[in-house]
Formats: C-alpha cells, sequence, structure tokens
C-alpha cells in the first residue's frame, strides 16, 4: 500500500487564528533547522498486538516534528528520523507507546490493548457515539468480559455486570433462559422484557440461540433518551448485541476456542435420614396426625434418594473463528458448539452455530455487507426431581431380587409414589423422552451510499432483516411408564411452531464537523416491520406401536385424541424517526429525538403515537477553567426526559371474539341440546398503548488519569394507560373487558465504579463494583379500586407483594396473650406458629375473635439494593478473575419451607426437610411442633418460607496463562491462553444458605407461582404475586470446573 503522511491537527480553545498560525510556523522553522542539523537514518520494524499479530494502520510520528507515516498491510513501516529521535505508536484501540531510536535502523513494538479506550465507542442504536459524548444512560460490556462466565447464553454472564439490570434464572435445566429486567417492573399484566436488537435488527429469536462467543460487545440502553429511538418498543429497556467481525487490512486469522468441564450439585436439599423422620413420626403421633409404618418401609433402611438420581454432569464448548480482512473489506466466519447435560440423567442442551459477516467497499461511495446468525439447537429433560426429596428413606429402592422397583408404597391405598433414579431412568429408556428442536437464522443485508455530491457526510443506508425461527416439540410416556397402573395407556404429544419476522429500514445519515467545534449527527428513519407466528399442538393416547414416540400421533383413534389446538397471529409496524447528535467543543451536548409509530393491533385513531425525548450533557472537564486540575479526567453531568411504549396488546385484541366447540356448554331448545358459539371477548377498539414517561439523571468521572472512574444515576419513571380489567354486569355476557386505566411509577439510584489501584509493568489490578436500587408503586387501578386482592394488587404498594400473616414466632407457655390461645387459635397447641392478631380486644385482654383472614398484612419483598463486583490481577503472564453478586434485604421466598410444597408437612406423611422444630424442651425453636392445628401442613406455614434475601457470592474465579509469543512461534501460533474456572464456588453469606446450604440466587420463574396461588385458599392463605421468583423443587444449582484455551494462528 501506498504510505501517506500523517497531518496532526491541534485546536486550542480561545486561542487566536493569527497566533496559532504564527507559532505553528515558529514550531515548524525550529523543528526543522534542529532535524537537519542532526544525522538522519532509516528506521523500519513491525507493529504487533499482544498475540503477534500484525497491525495495518499504525500512525508512527517522530516526535517534536511532523513527519510521520503509517504501518502497511503486513504491520511493517519505513520513516526517516534522526538517529536520536523518539518514535511515537498510536493507534485506536491500544495503548499509544514511544520509543527512542537510539541509533538502531531497527524498531518493532507490540502494542497492548487500551481497555479504556476500547470502551470510548458505545452502540447508541442505529449508529455509534463515543462514550465522551453520550448523554442517555448506556452501559457497555465487552465480549471478552462475558466470557469470563461460560454459559449456554450470554444473560448468565451479564449478572451483577451492569447496575439496574437484574437476571433471575426462571429454571437450572441445561438451556434455560432466565428472566430479565432493566430498572425493575412497570407493568401489572404485559411483558417487562427489554428489546433485544441483534446487529441492528429486533431480535425475535430464544436468548439461547445467541452463541455467546459470537459477541463483540454488548450495549444496554436504560433511559426513555436512549430507548425512545425503539419508540414503542423501548419501554423496558433494550439490549444491542453486535456480533464478531473481521479487521480491515489483516491476513486470515484462524481462532480456536475451547474449554469441558464437569459439574456436580452444588448442594442436597437437606431432608432427613431415617433416625431423625422416626422421631418426626412420633412427635407427630402423640399430636394427632402421625403417619404409620408404611408397607414398603423399613427402620433397617437409610435410602439417599439424592443421590441414586442426581449423576455427573459437564459442559463444554468449541468454537472455530477465521476472520481477516482487505484493504476495503473484513470478513468474518465463526462454527461452535456448545453441549450441557444436567445431574439429572436425561436432560442436556445441545446448540451449533455459524456466524457469518461480510463488509464490502465499492469504490468510495458504496458499501455493502450481510451479518448473519444461525443456530440449531436440542433440549432433552425426563422428570423433575421433586419426588427424591419427599421420598422416605426408610423405603429401598429394591425389590427382594435386588432390582429396582418402580414404585414404592406407605400405607395401603396412600402415598403410593414413583421414585425415579438414574437405573431406572436409564431401564425406561425411550419409553419416555421429551425433546425439542429449534432452528433459527437471523440475517441483515445492508447497502450505504455516500452522497457527498448532495452535502459532505450525507449518506443513506438500507437494512434488511430477515429471520426466522422453527421449533418442534415432542413428548412421550410409555405404557405404565411413571404410573402404578401398568395397563395406564401411553400417551404422546407434538407441537410445533414458526415465526417469520422481517424488517426494512431506510436510513439518511448526516455527520460533519464544521469549523472544527460544531457536530452534528443526523438520523432519519423509515421502516416497517412484519411479524407471523403460527403453531399446531394435538395430544393423544394408546398410540399402536410405541416405537413411533410422537411421530405418528395420527395413528390413534379419534377418541383417542386427549387435546389439541392450532393458532395463527400476525402483526405489523410502520415506524418514522429522526434524531439530532450535536457537540459543540465537546463541551455542551445535545440528543434529541422524536419516533412515531403506527401498529396494526390497535383501531384506527389510536394506531399512532408519537414518543418525543431530549437529553442533555456538559463536559466540565473540557472547560479551560479545568485545565490546571489535573487530578480531573472526564466530569460530565446528564439530564434527560423520554417517553415510551410497551406493546402490551395482542393481536386482535381489539376485535371481539367467540369461541365453539365441544368443550362449551350446550343450547337447549325444548328437549333438544345443540353446540353453539359464546362471546369471549367484546369488541374495544378503544385500546391503546401503555407508555412511560422518564427523567433520568446522571454523572460520570474519571480521576487520576482515569485510574479511578464511576457513574452515578437517578431516575424517575411513569406509566399510563396500563391495560386492566374492568368488570362487566352479568346481561353483557361477558364478565370484563380490557381498558386501559391503570397507572403505576418507579424510581432508583444507579451506582458504577471502577478502579486501577496498581499499575505497573509487571503487575496491574482492576477491580469494579456496581450497586442500584429500584423502587416501584401502583398508582390508580381500574374503576377507582384501592385494591384487587384476587391479583395482589394494592394502591400505594409495588407492583410485587406478598399478602400473608405476619409471623411473630411460636406460641409458648410463658407468651404474652398465652392464656387466650383457644380464643386466638381454637383448636390450637403449644408450639404452633404465632401471626399477629390486628383485631380489637375485650377488656380482659382476650381478643373479640379469633385470627382470621382479616389480619393479612402487605408485605414488600423489594431488596434494598442489588449489585455485582469484579477484579483482576495480573502478574506477568499469569492473571485471575473473580466476579460476583450481591443483594441488601428483601425477601427471598423458598416453597421448600412453606407449607404449600410437601418438603415441610411436619407430619412424617413424606420426608420432610432437617429443621429445628419445636418440642417441649426446645422452645426457641423456628419451625413448628410436628402435628396438631393445620391438619395435613402447618397453619400459617406459607411464613415459614419467608427469608432474609440478603446474600454475598462468587459467581466465578479464571485463573489463565498467556504464553510468550517467541516461545509459540515455533509452532506456528501467535497466541495461546489457558485457563482454569470454577463457577459458583461459594456463598459468602445468607439466610438461606445458612439454613439449607443451597444457593440463594432464585432458579424459579414467577410462572412456577402460579401453583403456590391455585393450592392455596385466597381467603385465608398467604399469597405471592405470580412474578416474584421463589426458590423451589426443581433440578439444584451446580458447581462448574471448566479448562480451555485459546490460541490463534
Amino acid at each position: 500500500m501506498t504510505k501517506q503522511p500523517l497531518t496532526v491537527h491541534t485546536n486550542n480553545r480561545g486561542t487566536t487564528p493569527l497566533f496559532l498560525y504564527l507559532t505553528s510556523l515558529l514550531l515548524f522553522v525550529l523543528s526543522t533547522t534542529t532535524v537537519l542539523a542532526q544525522n538522519t537514518i532509516q528506521v523500519s520494524g513491525s507493529v504487533t498486538d499482544t498475540s503477534g499479530a500484525p497491525i495495518p494502520g499504525v500512525s508512527i510520528i517522530v516526535q517534536n516534528t511532523t513527519n510521520g507515516t503509517t504501518t502497511d498491510f503486513d504491520g511493517n513501516y519505513v520513516i526517516e528520523a534522526a538517529s536520536n529521535a523518539t518514535l511515537e505508536f498510536r493507534y485506536l484501540g491500544f495503548v499509544t507507546q514511544t520509543v527512542a531510536i537510539n541509533g538502531r535502523s531497527t524498531v518493532s513494538v507490540q502494542l497492548a490493548e487500551d481497555t479504556q479506550e476500547l470502551d470510548e465507542v458505545v452502540v447508541i442504536g442505529y449508529g455509534t457515539q463515543r462514550r465522551e459524548s453520550v448523554t442517555g444512560s448506556v452501559v457497555s460490556i465487552k465480549g471478552e468480559s462475558l466470557n469470563e462466565v461460560q454459559s449456554a447464553n450470554f444473560t448468565q454472564a451479564l449478572v451483577g455486570r451492569a447496575a439496574g439490570v437484574n437476571i433471575s434464572s426462571t429454571s437450572t435445566r441445561p438451556g434455560a433462559a432466565p428472566q430479565i429486567q432493566i430498572r425493575g417492573v412497570r407493568s401489572l399484566t404485559a411483558s417487562n422484557d427489554p428489546l433485544i436488537v441483534l446487529n441492528g435488527i429486533p431480535f425475535s429469536g430464544g436468548l439461547s440461540d445467541i452463541n455467546q462467543n459470537d459477541i463483540e460487545s454488548l450495549d444496554i440502553l436504560k433511559d426513555a433518551s436512549a430507548t425512545a429511538i425503539y419508540g414503542s418498543r423501548g419501554a423496558n429497556g433494550v439490549i444491542i448485541i453486535t456480533t464478531k467481525s473481521g479487521t480491515k487490512g489483516q491476513k486470515a486469522q484462524f481462532t480456536y476456542n475451547s474449554y469441558y468441564g464437569t459439574k456436580e450439585v452444588f448442594a442436597k436439599l437437606p431432608v432427613m435420614n431415617t433416625a431423625q423422620l422416626l422421631t418426626l413420626r412420633e412427635i407427630a403421633a402423640a399430636n394427632g396426625t402421625g403417619t404409620p409404618t408404611g408397607n414398603d418401609e423399613s427402620v433397617d433402611n437409610d435410602t439417599d434418594w439424592q443421590d441414586l438420581l442426581f449423576g455427573s454432569s459437564m459442559q463444554t464448548a468449541h468454537d472455530i473463528t477465521v476472520q481477516g480482512g482487505t484493504e476495503n473489506g473484513t470478513y468474518n466466519v465463526g462454527l461452535g458448539y456448545f453441549k450441557e447435560t444436567s445431574p439429572v440423567p436425561g436432560d442436556s442442551f445441545q446448540r451449533y452455530s455459524l456466524r457469518f459477516s461480510l463488509d464490502q467497499e465499492v469504490g468510495k461511495l458504496f458499501r455493502y455487507g450481510v451479518n448473519s446468525v444461525m443456530n440449531y439447537s436440542i433440549t432433552n429433560s425426563i422428570v423433575g426431581p421433586a419426588g427424591v426429596y419427599t421420598a422416605s428413606p426408610l423405603l429401598s429402592p429394591y425389590d427382594e431380587n435386588g432390582n429396582f422397583l418402580e414404585s414404592v408404597r406407605l400405607t395401603d391405598g396412600q402415598d403410593q409414589v414413583f421414585i425415579p433414579s438414574r437405573n431406572e431412568i436409564s431401564r425406561i429408556g425411550k419409553r419416555r423422552a421429551n425433546e425439542q428442536l429449534d432452528f433459527g437464522t437471523y440475517n441483515n443485508i445492508y447497502g450505504e451510499l455516500k452522497m457527498p455530491f448532495i452535502a459532505e457526510g450525507l449518506k443513506y443506508r438500507l437494512n434488511i432483516g430477515l429471520n426466522l425461527r422453527s421449533s418442534r416439540d415432542g413428548d412421550f410416556t410409555g405404557q405404565g411408564v411413571f404410573s402404578f397402573n401398568p395397563d395406564q395407556p401411553n400417551s404422546a404429544s407434538y407441537g410445533t411452531s414458526l415465526t417469520r419476522d422481517y424488517v426494512v429500514e431506510n436510513q439518511l445519515i448526516f455527520d460533519r464537523i464544521f469549523a472544527n467545534k460544531h457536530k452534528v449527527n443526523f438520523v432519519g428513519l423509515f421502516s416497517a416491520q412484519g411479524n407471523d407466528f403460527d403453531n399446531s399442538f394435538i395430544r393423544v393416547q394408546n398410540i399402536p406401536d410405541e416405537n413411533d414416540l410422537w411421530y405418528n400421533t395420527d395413528s390413534a383413534l379419534l377418541e383417542d385424541v386427549m387435546d389439541y389446538d392450532t393458532g395463527y397471529t400476525e402483526w405489523g409496524l410502520l415506524s418514522l424517526m429522526g434524531r439530532v447528535l450535536y457537540e459543540y467543543d465537546n463541551r455542551y451536548l445535545l440528543t434529541a429525538t422524536i419516533r412515531s409509530d403506527g401498529s396494526s393491533r390497535l383501531s384506527p385513531g389510536n394506531k399512532w403515537y408519537t414518543y418525543p425525548a431530549v437529553s442533555v450533557g456538559w463536559n466540565i472537564a473540557n472547560e479551560a477553567f479545568m485545565d490546571n486540575v489535573d487530578a480531573i479526567n472526564q466530569l460530565k453531568l446528564r439530564a434527560g426526559y423520554g417517553e415510551t411504549s410497551n406493546q402490551a396488546i395482542d393481536p386482535f385484541s381489539v376485535q371481539g371474539r367467540l369461541n365453539g366447540g365441544d368443550t362449551n356448554p350446550a343450547y337447549n331448545f325444548g328437549d333438544t341440546f345443540s353446540n353453539g358459539f359464546v362471546v369471549t371477548q367484546l369488541p374495544n377498539p378503544n385500546l391503546k398503548w401503555e407508555f412511560s414517561q422518564t427523567y433520568n439523571y446522571g454523572i460520570d468521572f474519571g480521576l487520576f488519569n482515569n485510574r479511578l472512574s464511576g457513574t452515578v444515576e437517578y431516575y424517575e419513571t411513569k406509566t399510563n394507560n396500563i391495560l386492566l380489567n374492568l368488570g362487566l354486569p352479568s346481561t353483557s355476557g361477558v364478565s370484563n373487558v380490557t381498558s386501559n386505566v391503570g397507572k403505576t411509577k418507579s424510581n432508583g439510584v444507579e451506582i458504577a465504579l471502577n478502579a486501577t489501584p496498581i499499575q505497573t509493568s509487571d503487575f496491574t489490578w482492576d477491580i469494579g463494583v456496581n450497586l442500584y436500587t429500584n423502587r416501584n408503586e401502583i398508582v390508580e387501578l381500574a374503576s377507582g379500586q384501592q385494591e384487587d386482592v384476587g391479583n395482589l394488587w394494592f394502591v400505594g404498594q409495588p407492583l410485587s407483594v406478598i399478602f400473608d400473616h405476619e409471623r411473630l414466632g411460636l406460641w409458648n407457655a410463658d407468651d404474652e396473650g398465652a392464656e387466650f390461645l383457644e380464643q386466638y387459635e381454637p383448636g390450637g397447641n403449644l408450639g404452633m406458629i404465632r401471626v399477629r392478631y390486628t383485631g380489637e380486644f375485650n377488656p380482659d385482654g382476650s381478643p373479640v375473635r379469633q385470627i382470621n383472614a382479616d389480619d393479612r398484612v402487605v408485605i414488600d419483598p423489594t431488596p434494598d439494593f442489588r449489585g455485582g463486583f469484579n477484579t483482576r490481577l495480573a502478574y506477568k503472564n499469569f492473571d485471575f478473575n473473580m466476579v460476583g453478586s450481591f443483594q441488601s434485604g428483601g425477601i427471598l421466598v423458598s416453597t421448600l419451607h412453606n407449607n404449600n410444597g410437601n418438603t415441610m408437612r411436619l407430619n412424617g406423611r413424606g420426608n420432610n426437610l432437617n429443621v429445628e422444630y419445636w418440642t417441649p424442651t426446645n422452645t426457641d425453636a423456628k419451625y413448628p411442633a410436628p402435628g396438631g392445628i393445620g391438619g395435613d401442613r402447618p397453619k400459617y406455614g406459607s411464613t415459614l418460607g419467608y427469608f432474609d434475601g440478603s446474600y454475598l457470592k462468587v459467581r466465578a474465579m479464571t485463573l489463565g496463562y498467556r504464553f510468550d509469543p517467541n516461545v509459540i512461534k515455533a509452532m506456528g501460533a501467535k497466541n495461546l491462553y489457558l485457563y482454569a474456572t470454577v463457577q459458583n464456588p461459594f456463598v459468602l453469606f445468607s439466610d438461606f444458605n445458612d439454613a439449607s446450604g443451597l444457593d440463594p440466587e432464585i432458579t424459579n420463574s414467577g410462572v412456577n407461582n402460579d401453583g403456590v396461588r391455585q393450592n392455596a385458599d385466597i381467603n385465608t392463605a398467604g399469597l405471592i404475586s405470580g412474578n416474584i421468583p421463589t426458590i423451589g423443587t426443581n433440578v439444584p444449582s451446580t458447581r462448574n470446573y471448566l479448562f480451555g484455551l485459546n490460541v490463534t494462528f
């Protein structure tokens, strides 16, 4: 390539042009005279990165002169300079290096990545921006940081990484996608999930469809001034994922990443052994609710059913990448494989992924490219582990011949249970199977035309997004499998779904600097998005040939069709958007956005809504009066306002609906009954979008050469037009109609700090910590209601609450009011749970009524704050990384400990958690006396499941070693990095962990709580909002040991 001389521009605020000209002229003359008076030699060399790969385009300047050049395609350069001069090597994203020539003719250097400079550019949606110029709330995370926690999807690596982003696992099964919330919950009935944007196109797939190793960067837009650019989809925040691409001027580079590891159960559920269970049964029997020894039980047995089920498991990944580029284009191709198995036999997740990107310039004006991400995944699951938690240790898993039993019995006619074990699951084989196959392809094709013939800095860009995801789910249970009846018919289900999504975006972009001080960027957008989804499902029994599994459901007789369903939905969105980014002298910043969305989901007159947003910033550190303040490198104030919406309305919600078929009540005409149709939804043309208004205030700072940097933010959000059901009179034919009548509000504080306490030539220590709070509140419900107990909505209270009695402890004889125990709790006994009474008292101090549902109170489970931390220690070629998370306050809900599950019956019917319970000689215990009032479970037992939510845990630790390039050069490698990782190593403190030994991080989704609520009497029992995650009887979390390598050729 032809080397071009380097021109250096300078700009000093407040200096006159004449003075600049004269000063520059004098310096030029002096430097030229000096150089001519010295020995001039030719210097050559190469510039590489730490992996040994050449870096083309590096700027090389002879210090104190205007003489400069750049490296060529192979990273080589040649320059003439004085023999005693100093060369300065500069390249974006790398630490600038200066090297004295000292008379040498060859000077080669290796540049190290500058992580701070790499973070300078962030993706803000429809463009990028220097971090110094960002006025909204944006968090950027590089792919290298995500890979410190390897998992099936990137979200697990996000935990504790970004202030205001809360990630909770919905399941610990392999491949399960977690729940993501950015700045809390806003809507009562609609999704609170953020919008995912992959390579500039809204993402319609599953989170496990994205290979974590494919991610180059991840940018999270949190406030409305940043998310308003996405209009009706931005109310819950936006996560922008950019996958890896090639590098201009780089020869083909081959990279292989791989790791393999084993997994073990973090901790077994602490259930009772035989002696402990027998003691509990004796006490329960004395209190009137004991369980006799069962038919298959023996005091000689002491079976650990968890050991018989949980086995060894593994996790592995392999990724191959080939990337490079020419002077006019780049390419990147990646292949990936991931597999994870569970301690529960038969549970596994596999994914095959392919990534391709191409960016090519044609001439000086046109550029085109493509980004494509494809994956194929297989998910298997056989059985849940709940049965082994409640199985009596007095039972033997073997018959008299030493063979594994399929089921065991307690007393005749009671509690005959199937006990899963590794051997039993292996014996059943394919007679029990569940398999889900998913295929997704997500593509962005773009073209870009520069138009300097119209205006300098003007260009047009066309984006076309084509996304498709198909899914097939099959489930089969053979005759008599998992049943106590060997003649139980076999059953099979088969379901398919297909999602097609397309986006066409037309962008007009203007980017230019005027008078060296006024930087203007304008983006105009017209886009159209369409989405359609169809699905079908059938469930049958008595399939003639069990070898067909679910593949031949049509062979079942018509009377054996148990359920079937088909569905189709479609929607479209048209959008107009304009955004202006303005900078004056890198000091005063303005971002203004307006977007209008028109949706097919709504009726004429309500289809369109316009979303304005504006934010401003002041780079105080760039003011002239800060020039002599060396300690402050960055100081920026930000403020913003914006409006966004939530696509909360399902397609066809504004239209009336009829339902018909055999499942509907028949109409009678005299003695004749006929099936017909019933109205299930009235037309509702007045539905509108839910929309949110957000105010955001922030300060960014960097001190001591950015050795200490951070961000502090405060926000307020008001959400209006929330969709709620309004009750209707019975004469209308339907019970309610959905209307925009609810309101909520929320606010929070977010703090993120990063520091480099030590930085020498051999040793570096980096540390980062973030924490955040979020408070939300229901402001208004339908029809002026103050509460809706059925949905657990209370005006003035958080969106997610617990509605239950307040537990005070256990009843003891010396308690105040114990003499009135019979009035408080008719039939009650000492050692039962004592809850607060909120009623009136008689003159003698006795209660005027017994404790009942009126004594329940609203309990706020919201933590005081959450956060995470990370640290990195690097000594020469060694490095150590640690990532952790924490929470202060709040309530952790354990369905293991409350009376809605089967592990806290305290009557001996099944096995029980090994807890310290009340006896006449142990009156300070937390858990009530076995048996007694409450029947099958302790009365008020729901209150036993509430733990202090505070915890501090380490999520991952990694020790790595990077080989010296000179050592591995002989094998043709440029980089070789070996590492060992322990994931989920330990918990430093947690109330729940102290009580159970289990991982305190949430492992169940809020959906699991529907069962909690349905099994409880709404008039008396404790109720938990359906969107509060819990810890329950699912697959336990694991501790993983991984060993990996990264090699580049």
